[in-house]
């Protein structure tokens, strides 16, 4: 088992929620930059999964995800992150940290430190499962002044 510092055992406050949407959910997430913003989507997705605070951070991974403006940038990392959990060892996040957030011009990029364990049944009660990310409906509201950064994705389940 690794060892881990405080900073990296610290688990930011909840900043999302799920909305009813015809058979599939709505995951709106915030925060006070666009980067927490996505962040807190993808932990919302992994909260969909099972619930979060049965998981332990036992383990890391690092993704990546490119994309060609803020849209395909968001669907991509969810994808990365569905792929974490879906193959082996099979990896439930609790905790996201985006070290690398570039979106300047056309360069649209994300590094992804994520922290979690092996997804166990009876360990972690089973949620829903999510099938894929979709672009139905995807809204990324960017409101710097305000320090108000939102996002709203379907995910399919």
């Amino acid at each position: 088992m690794a060892s881990f510092t405080q900073a990296e055992l610290y688990i930011p406050p909840c900043k999302y929620e799920y909305l009813d949407h015809t058979a599939d959910v709505q995951i709106h997430a915030w925060g006070n930059s666009l980067k927490e913003a996505f962040e807190q989507c993808g932990v919302a997705m992994y909260g969909y999964m099972t619930e979060l605070p049965s998981v332990e951070i036992k383990e890391t991974a690092e993704i990546e995800a490119e994309g060609h403006d803020l849209e395909s940038l968001l669907y991509k990392f969810l994808d990365e992150l569905l792929f974490l959990f879906s193959c082996e060892p099979y990896l439930i996040c609790k905790k996201l940290d985006i070290t690398e957030f570039i979106v300047e011009g056309e360069e649209m990029k994300i590094k992804c430190k994520c922290y979690g364990e092996e997804f166990q049944i009876g360990k972690h009660p089973q949620g829903t499962e999510v099938k894929a990310i979709t672009y139905s409906a995807m809204q990324i509201v960017n409101n710097p002044e305000k320090n108000d950064f939102q996002v709203f994705v379907i995910i399919d389940i």
